[in-house]
């Protein structure tokens, strides 16, 4: 099992904090040595887009690590103070340039190893006008069979363009859930 052993000190007082189940839970948490707070440490979001023109998708460069240079669905972590799906339209504005219509949550996928849980949203851009980011070295649109497959820089991605690929030919867009070993 995951388990994030980020903290030293004590984001109340600054003390050291130890690892130790706290009364009343059942797993090690980060808990100050001096004044007792308890630090929880929970999974990131990650929100994005499967944005379509016609029968392509939308798909990113990487101009940044992890994955440098590889393709990937506009996405990145989702921000207090926003909703998931102002996220997803966030970040596919920021990484592509693009204008986006959501057409409901598509894929939610757990990656218990990164600690991370990743939400896809299908998109119809409005149009084909994209201005990359500073975190973009291109975007690009791909019909199936041009999607640069053994380029892509995670799974998630791979796993939620196969489904959408494989709903799209049987004329039916289901919610998918999934775990990414």
């Amino acid at each position: 099992m995951f388990q994030a052993r980020s903290f030293k000190h004590c984001k109340a007082c600054g003390s050291p904090v130890r690892y130790q189940v706290p009364a009343d839970d059942n797993r090690d948490r980060a808990t100050c040595t001096v004044c007792g707070h308890v630090h929880y440490e929970n999974p990131l979001n990650v929100v994005g887009t499967v944005p379509v023109w016609g029968d392509a998708v939308l798909l990113c460069k990487r101009n940044i690590e992890p994955r440098y240079g590889l393709w990937t669905l506009p996405a990145g972590f989702h921000e207090l103070g926003e909703t998931l799906a102002e996220g997803a339209l966030r970040e596919t504005a920021e990484e592509a340039g693009a204008r986006i219509e959501l057409e409901g949550l598509y894929t939610v996928l757990n990656v218990v190893r990164a600690g991370q849980v990743h939400f896809f949203y299908r998109a119809r851009l409005l149009d084909a006008n994209f201005a990359p980011g500073a975190e973009t070295i291109e975007a690009r649109l791909f019909t199936e069979e041009a999607v640069p497959w053994d380029e892509l820089a995670f799974r998630t991605v791979r796993e939620t363009l196969q489904r959408y690929f494989d709903d799209r030919r049987r004329g039916v867009f289901d919610m998918h859930c999934g775990d990414i070993g």
